[in-house]
């Protein structure tokens, strides 16, 4: 009888505790409301949207028609361009994602084992990131430019060969991934932030233990920066999949025209559409040829495909995370 009363006591909470707890739920809830308003009114609206107009053809100009998989349907088997443009983006997916991070960590562990000048070395890598898409592009393409480019200036007078950079479908993409090493100025602060922050005594007591460099770097460094080379992995994967400004860019200014292109322009993805990315074959699809069904469509397939590598990468963070299979 004791025990049932104690029991029916304490799960019975008199007025003055429900009613504090409410008035924390409300406190909660009120300084969540901004968040929620924010996530509600710019993501998760305009997802359910785009969601509902990938099943219709809509143009902007007339009521959206309900026409099912139609757009799925010609994207998986009638067109052409957006297999072409999810090959170029796959191939920045692969390439440029572990080429920035590879190159980012090899420039903040030079810039580490700096006795002076750490400011100046750390400010000259870290510039290159602060100037705008746009003029970074604008100053790389002339720096490359086949005919009167300094590079290939200088590559001539050494005698070697002249490549045509960003003229040549085969060089074109090697040519963004030049780019974007150029610029990794981002990733190599963070680097930098993680490995001055590792333990140096665990260095210290690898160098008694007769460890060499590589063995420090493979046990000791990665699994301290681990979560940051997990952060740059993701963040650089959803990067890539969007990549359209620099690519658009290049491609206009390589071929002398100050345009995006459209529908099915020479121009699009130039040169022979080694360029084209999947974001930008949306962009045109959407508002150049006003196929707001069928971008939709796209939007939706590529949220997809962002959600699912996150998810994968996220999930194998668990096994890397700190470096030690199923631990933390």
């Amino acid at each position: 009888m004791t025990l049932v009363a104690e029991t029916h006591s304490v799960g019975t909470l008199n007025p003055a505790v429900r009613g504090r707890r409410r008035r924390q739920r409300l406190t909660v809830l009120a300084f969540l409301t901004p968040w929620l308003l924010g996530v509600t009114i710019f993501f998760v609206y305009p997802l359910l949207d785009t969601l509902y107009l990938s099943f219709t053809r809509y143009d902007l100009l007339s009521p959206p028609k309900w026409v099912g998989f139609s757009n799925y349907a010609f994207m998986a088997t009638k067109d052409p361009q957006v297999r072409t443009a999810a090959y170029n983006t796959l191939w920045l997916v692969v390439i440029l994602v572990p080429g920035r991070m590879l190159f980012g960590l090899a420039v903040a562990s030079l810039v580490t084992r700096l006795k002076s000048g750490l400011g100046v070395f750390r400010t000259v890598f870290y510039l290159p990131s602060l100037v705008p898409p746009v003029a970074g592009v604008l100053a790389f393409v002339f720096l490359f430019n086949p005919a009167t480019g300094p590079v290939n200036q200088v590559l001539g007078a050494l005698g070697l060969p002249e490549p045509l950079w960003f003229n040549d479908p085969a060089l074109s993409k090697p040519s963004l991934v030049l780019l974007g090493l150029w610029g990794v100025g981002d990733l190599m602060i963070i680097f930098l932030a993680s490995l001055l922050d590792v333990p140096r005594e665990q260095y210290e007591a690898a160098s008694l233990d007769g460890v060499n460099s590589w063995q420090r770097f493979r046990y000791i460094t990665v699994p301290n920066i681990s979560p940051v080379l997990m952060f740059a992995a993701i963040t650089g994967v959803i990067a890539a999949l969007q990549y359209f400004t620099e690519a658009v860019v290049a491609a206009s200014v390589a071929s002398g025209q100050a345009t995006t292109g459209g529908g099915n322009s020479s121009l699009l993805g130039y040169p022979e559409g080694s360029t084209l990315t999947y974001a930008q074959w949306l962009y045109n699809m959407g508002f150049k040829n006003y196929y707001l069904g069928y971008a939709s469509a796209l939007a939706v397939v590529m949220f997809v495909i962002s959600l699912a590598v996150t998810l994968v990468l996220l999930r194998r963070a668990r096994s890397l995370v700190y470096g030690v299979e199923g631990t933390r």
